[in-house]
């Protein structure tokens, strides 16, 4: 996928992600594979639970979310990287048949003060469901290449 570069960044840019409907079967698969906790794989199970029934994990919900945002152009051949995610907070849960859309906030991009080939993109994220309620959040720090290096100074 060909850029961004750093310099295509700005800030208070929002990119949004197309929207995704999770059924039940996406949520137990995950979870048989990712995060084998009874909320995610046994329907009666997560009945007696606090939830009331079925949710997805939150790992599944922030990966899916990212995913529809790279699919978006958040980031492509100029990306390095991440040196991690920040803040990651599930704030509701997220049910069979819910349908989510990512958005990614742009809340800095600088160059970086050691590596004149790349710069750093600080990005807020938000995951919402079908009633514009926000379900995920987190934040992240994005390596990014510059399309070309600004010359030295003698």
């Amino acid at each position: 996928m060909p850029g961004p570069y750093f310099e295509d960044y700005r800030k208070g840019e929002v990119i949004r992600g197309s929207a995704v409907t999770l059924t039940e079967s996406d949520i137990i698969e995950f979870a048989r594979q990712y995060d084998p906790q009874p909320i995610h794989l046994d329907r009666p199970a997560a009945e007696r639970s606090i939830y009331g029934g079925l949710i997805a994990s939150g790992f599944q919900v922030v990966t899916l979310g990212f995913r529809t945002l790279v699919q978006a152009g958040l980031v492509g051949e100029g990306s390095m990287g991440s040196p991690g995610v920040d803040e990651i907070r599930w704030l509701r849960p997220v049910r069979p048949g819910d349908t989510l859309h990512a958005e990614a906030e742009i809340v800095e991009a600088r160059p970086s003060s050691s590596r004149p080939d790349r710069g750093v993109v600080n990005v807020a994220y938000r995951i919402l469901n079908q009633h514009g309620d926000v379900v995920t959040t987190f934040r992240a720090v994005q390596l990014v290449r510059r399309r070309a290096a600004p010359a030295a100074t003698s």
